[in-house]
This record gives structure tokens, C-alpha cells and sequence, in this order.
């Protein structure tokens, strides 16, 4: 493990001192009588030998290495006011920075690169790898897709290496450094770049070079977001580095490993992979935010990311684990009209994952026959962190006094959606986990909330509501459910019952209901 060291001033002063003398010039004056004097023995001098001390906080290590001028520029002096106002902002950067911090700060010193580029994600995504910004842009590193797939990311519907911080962190990086060989060398316009492009920095630097300007970053024209971007990293620098001076207190991030990335070698439910680290499904996911389903990805990546305490014991337990074991199964006969292409679609897998498990060489399969198929382990409710839960979780929260579910048509736009409905594109995007550059599918769901209980009904099939409903004497779970028009399996997730356990008259269940369909 790299520990870096700090040098004490004695050290210091004695390579001052060389420095010195390596620089001394003699020349040539009015010539005088030599001067004799008697020879004193001197006792020689020790060496100061410089006290090494071992940085034990990742923040004090990246303090350290910030080298960054630091401009008097009105915008660096606005950000660094709004960090020393907000330190619950930084503190909470801190946490969740802790598991990924150490391996960012290792791949950027490996390549010799500014350490404030360990910074850009808390100004990008705040450090939340599921943050998914207007702009289509995702992951700590907020990659968009067609970056993220030159840069060697893998995108589909089971995973999304965006999210993935070990692999995103490479991905940003090399991107970084492309951007700082085509600006010239120039960090502040590879900073700059990576947020517009290279081709808006480089041009804005022609230009003010024809117009006879400077063209260092602070005179160019760029967009006004990219005009804020730089300032924001520096001056974020500058209170990391300053710390004390400005009364900002980091949670301590121990400079070691915190993680280990584990080659698993083929797809596993991710519930069964948390059950042998010894975690939660949730506390894996949270290390793995790349994989948007219950399982990683069939064709791989075949990688998690563990703790690094309990990556040993869990490849040990792993190995022992067959792959045919790794997931569960289901025994599917094949129809006639099947394919492997519809049946794949169908469960959400791919042609070549159903080739490989059950041993098909070409493309034809057989009415009668039977094909094994993977299936989630656990309910996919319990899958907290999967895209679709997320997806739910947004799209359930009361963001106004009334919800509508809308199904989109042919010819519908965000704008187009959001008008008729009195909205704004962004909200409608956001309420929906979208950006509103996203493309839209036909029969796609869009949750819409609006305080105007008489919006428009083009286009919607559902008015929900949440209920609380207070059981009556002879209620069922199966009665309560055919009343409100949902299903018991629902009544059971809203409301964390046991489908074993009776409901009491008196007790209070949660609904999410379509009041369309209510019985009377």
C-alpha cells in the first residue's frame, strides 16, 4: 500500500540550502591582499533528519497534493462562501465517498494527474453514483452515453457501467487526459472540457486569440454552466486544502483499500451474492450501483465490488458455489412460434445467456422441448436498489396533490406532455427517473402530478391516490383488495404484512389506488 509522507521543515531547509549553493556565480574584481587566518577545528554537523509522518486520512492526502493556483475570481470566492456555509453539504460527500475514495486518489496518482480531479465527482454528482442528471448524464463521473461508450462503457438493459465506480473512474480518467492532449496541455481547459466538449473550449480559445484577448480560461466565452463549473472545482480545492482555516470538518476516510473488485466468472443473483458476503441486498447494491436488475449482467461484466474484509472469505465460499447454482431456474416449454430472440425478450435475458446454459449451438430450437431460464431468487420488490424500484420509488412520491398516470401515444413529447398538462419538462422528466432528452416509447407510463384536479383526461388511464383504509369487522385481505380494485400481493407489499398473519378490525392499511376504479 502507498502511504505518502510528510516532510518536516528541517528537511526541507537543507535541500534550500543545496539549492543555494548549486546556484552561487563568481566574478571577476579589484584583486586583494589574501587575508591569513588560523585554522579552527570544528565539531562536524549532524545532518537534521527529516520526521516522516503517515497520513492515515485520504483527505489529508489529497490535501497534500493540491497544486492548483487558486484565482481571486469573483465566482471562486461565491463557491468557496457557499462550502463554508453548507458543511453538512461536504460531510455528507465524506460518507459516501468513503468506499470509493482511496481506489480514485490511487488511479489518479498512478498516472501522475492532478489529485483535484479526485474532487470532480463531489461537484458532478455530489458523490451518488445513482445521480442522474437534465442532461442524460449519470454515475459518480456523470457520464453521458455516447461518451461512456467511447470510452469503453458498457450500457444495456442489466447494466450500466456508468454507475459502476471502479470501471467509470478509468473511463473518466482517460477521458481527462485525452482532453488535456487535445487543449495543449492546459488543465483549467481539460476541466472546462470535460463538462461542454473539447471543440466549444478550443474554439471560444481561437476566437479571443483572432480578437487579440487573452485566451487563458477566465477570459473565454463558454456556456454559463461551464462558466461555473471550473470556479466551483477550484474553489472546492481550496476549502479541502484549507480545511481548518475555514472551520470545515471532513468525516476522516481511512487511507487504505476499502474495497476489493472480485472476478465471479459468470452471472449471479445478486441476493444469493450478498447472502455468502454476509450483507444485505441492498448493502451489495450499494457497492455495485452498475447493475440495474436482481443479477449482474449474463455476459458480463463478471465483477463485484466487495468490501475488503470480506472479499477472501467470499471467493473461498464462491468457488465452492457451481454456476449452475448462482442463479435460480425455471423450466420453460417451448411454443410453437417461439424463438430464442422472443423468448430472451420475454424474460429479459439475452440469446446468448440461453444458449450457453442450455448447451445450443445454433439458432433453432423445438416445440415440446424445454428451455432453462433464469429467474430471480427473491420477490424483485426486495431488490431495493434495482432500476425499477428506484424508478417506483420516484414515481411514488407526492410531489403534488394529485398523481395521474399518463400513457404515452404516438407523437408525444416531454414538452408536448408537459404543456397540455400545465408542467414544467423538467419536473415531468424527474418525476419519472428521465432526463427530458430521453426518448419516449409508445404505451410507456409517465406519472404526472398537478394541484388542478381538473386536468385534462387525454391520454390518462388512472387518477391514483394514497388511502388509508381502517379495517372493518369482516374485512379480508382478498375483500379489501377486490373493493379498491389492487391486488392482495400489493396490499401485503404496501403494508410489510405476512400473507400468513390475519388483518384486526381497527388496524390501518395503506392503499395506492386508481379512484377510477374504485368500487362503489
Amino acid at each position: 500500500m502507498r502511504v505518502p509522507i510528510l516532510l518536516v521543515a528541517g528537511g526541507i531547509a537543507l535541500l534550500t540550502g543545496c539549492q543555494n549553493l548549486s546556484n552561487q556565480t563568481t566574478s571577476e574584481g579589484p584583486k586583494t591582499t589574501p587575508v591569513v587566518t588560523e585554522k579552527v577545528t570544528k565539531e562536524p554537523v549532524k545532518p537534521e533528519v527529516a520526521e516522516v509522518v503517515e497520513v492515515t486520512d485520504i483527505w489529508e492526502r489529497i490535501r497534500l497534493e493540491l497544486k492548483m493556483d487558486i484565482p481571486d475570481e469573483k465566482l471562486v470566492r461565491q463557491y468557496r462562501e457557499w462550502y463554508i456555509k453548507h458543511p453538512q453539504h461536504l460531510i455528507r460527500v465524506s460518507e459516501r465517498a468513503t468506499p470509493f475514495m482511496y481506489l480514485i486518489v490511487e488511479e489518479i496518482e498512478k498516472r501522475n494527474l492532478p489529485i483535484e480531479l479526485a474532487l470532480l465527482p463531489i461537484v458532478e454528482s455530489a458523490f451518488d453514483p445513482f445521480a442522474y442528471s437534465h442532461g442524460a448524464a449519470s454515475g459518480l463521473w456523470q457520464f453521458t452515453s455516447p461518451m461512456a461508450r467511447h470510452f469503453g462503457l458498457q450500457m444495456n438493459w442489466w447494466y450500466d457501467g456508468r454507475r459502476d465506480v471502479p470501471a467509470a473512474t478509468v473511463a473518466a480518467l482517460d477521458m481527462l487526459e485525452y482532453l488535456y492532449d487535445k487543449t495543449g496541455d492546459n488543465w483549467l481547459y481539460a476541466i472546462a472540457a470535460y463538462n461542454t466538449g473539447e471543440g466549444r473550449v478550443i474554439n471560444a480559445a481561437k476566437r479571443n486569440k483572432r480578437k487579440g484577448i487573452p485566451t487563458d480560461f477566465w477570459h473565454l466565452n463558454l456556456p454559463r454552466e461551464t462558466e461555473r463549473y471550473v470556479p466551483q472545482l477550484l474553489a472546492l480545492a481550496d476549502v479541502i486544502k484549507n480545511a481548518d482555516k475555514y472551520g470545515i470538518t471532513l468525516t476522516p476516510i481511512s487511507n487504505e483499500p476499502q474495497i476489493e473488485v472480485v472476478e465471479i466468472g459468470s452471472q449471479i443473483d445478486l441476493a444469493l451474492a450478498a447472502d455468502i458476503a454476509g450483507m444485505t441486498t441492498s448493502e451489495l447494491h450499494k457497492l455495485n450501483p452498475g447493475f440495474n436488475r436482481w443479477a449482474t449482467a449474463p455476459d458480463g461484466p463478471h465483477n463485484l465490488v466487495l468490501p475488503v474484509e470480506k472479499a477472501a472469505a467470499f471467493k473461498i465460499a464462491l468457488n465452492d458455489t457451481q454456476k449452475n447454482e448462482r442463479l435460480n431456474w425455471e423450466r420453460y416449454k417451448i411454443k410453437s412460434g417461439d424463438s430464442l430472440g422472443l423468448i430472451a425478450k420475454r424474460y429479459r435475458t439475452t440469446v446468448s445467456a440461453l444458449k450457453s446454459v442450455n448447451d445450443i449451438n445454433g439458432n433453432t430450437i423445438v416445440a415440446g422441448k424445454f428451455l432453462l431460464i433464469p429467474v430471480a431468487a427473491k420477490n424483485l420488490d426486495e431488490y431495493l436498489l434495482s432500476a425499477d424500484q428506484r424508478k417506483n420509488r420516484k414515481q411514488n412520491k407526492t410531489r403534488g396533490q394529485q398523481k395521474l398516470t399518463y400513457t404515452v401515444k404516438s407523437g408525444d413529447s416531454f414538452w408536448k406532455i408537459a404543456k397540455q398538462h400545465k408542467v414544467k419538462t423538467s419536473q415531468l422528466a424527474s418525476w419519472n427517473s428521465m432526463a427530458p432528452k430521453d426518448p419516449l416509447q409508445i404505451g410507456q407510463k409517465l406519472v404526472i402530478w398537478t394541484g388542478n384536479s381538473t386536468a385534462s383526461n387525454q391520454g390518462l388511464k388512472e387518477v391514483m391516490r394514497t388511502v388509508n383504509y381502517k379495517v372493518r369487522s369482516g374485512d379480508s385481505l382478498a375483500r379489501i383488495a377486490s373493493k379498491f380494485n389492487v391486488k392482495v400481493s400489493d396490499l401485503v407489499r404496501w403494508n410489510k404484512l405476512e400473507k400468513s398473519k390475519y388483518i384486526q378490525p381497527g388496524q390501518t392499511l395503506k392503499l395506492y389506488v386508481d379512484m377510477t376504479k374504485v368500487r362503489a
